[in-house]
């Protein structure tokens, strides 16, 4: 089963089966679809640092939030530095990253089981994963680039939401975002070391391409990761999307070379 497209208005998003029949969650992957941004950022950008005008971009956060029918005062975002560490966001920490700075450094996954707390993470071909208890209830989100997935960011948030909220990874349902493909994902003999020395199982995650260029599959990646840490196989969707094939969708940042937009994972506890 892979993510379904949505559509509200103008907007279009993406949301995963599994965690709408829990009843439990407000959740989307934003597509570029149904905003007011020009450019290379055209149309639903939600980054600020993309060289786009801010009030436009807020403009944009309302129309999707919306859209997903979340508070956009209830948001939370850190600053995403491809590190593995996990913040539990609170009813304090709404607002930063989108209507005030956010002091959530060096935090690239965020979990909660507060209602009311919205959180957000950034994407523009890193992998986006997504997280459901439903039995504390809580939710998470992490950012898993190559650098993330190397420091294993995916199974430090299930091991942190096991440990706070005490989550049964049993039945935690996961959901693996749109991002770049293995098909489309060159990397070069460092990115690939660093799998070697992260994963005794890195021949699966690869293809050598000759030259020493190789093609890194980071949703596999993720996957494996997910289910070394105890997570059902059953209960991990995949979207099915990929971020660099589908400029209609989505924004690339290897296939835009830089000059692109921000997408964005959004869950919130009803």
């Amino acid at each position: 089963m892979s993510f379904e497209l949505r559509k509200k208005g103008e907007v279009q998003y993406l949301v995963i089966p599994a965690f709408e029949a829990t009843g439990l969650v407000r959740h989307a992957f934003s597509t570029r679809r149904g905003g007011f941004s020009r450019g290379h950022c055209e149309s639903l950008n939600l980054g600020f640092s993309k060289g786009d005008d801010r009030e436009t971009v807020l403009k944009n956060y309302r129309a999707f939030c919306d859209a997903v029918g979340i508070e956009m005062e209830n948001l939370v975002a850190s600053h995403q530095v491809h590190e593995s560490e996990v913040h539990v966001a609170g009813r304090e920490d709404r607002g930063k990253g989108i209507l005030k700075k956010s002091d959530i450094t060096g935090k690239d996954a965020l979990i909660t089981a507060e209602k009311g707390v919205a959180l957000i993470t950034y994407y523009a071909d890193c992998v986006p994963l997504f997280f459901l208890d439903p039995v504390t209830p809580a939710v998470g989100l992490a950012h898993a680039g190559w650098r993330g997935t190397v420091k294993k960011v995916g199974m430090k948030t299930v091991e942190k939401m096991v440990e706070v909220f005490g989550t049964p990874v049993e039945k935690l349902l996961c959901g693996i975002g749109p991002c770049i493909a293995g098909s489309c994902y060159e990397v070069g003999e460092n990115v690939v070391e660093k799998f070697k020395d992260a994963f005794e199982y890195w021949e699966t995650l690869v293809e050598d391409r000759g030259d020493g260029r190789w093609l890194l599959d980071l949703v596999k990646a993720n996957k494996r990761q997910l289910e070394d840490a105890g997570v059902r196989p059953e209960n991990i969707t995949v979207s099915g999307f990929c971020t660099h094939c589908r400029p209609d969708l989505f924004y690339s940042y290897r296939r835009d070379r830089g000059m692109t937009g921000s997408l964005a994972a959004v869950i919130e506890l009803k």
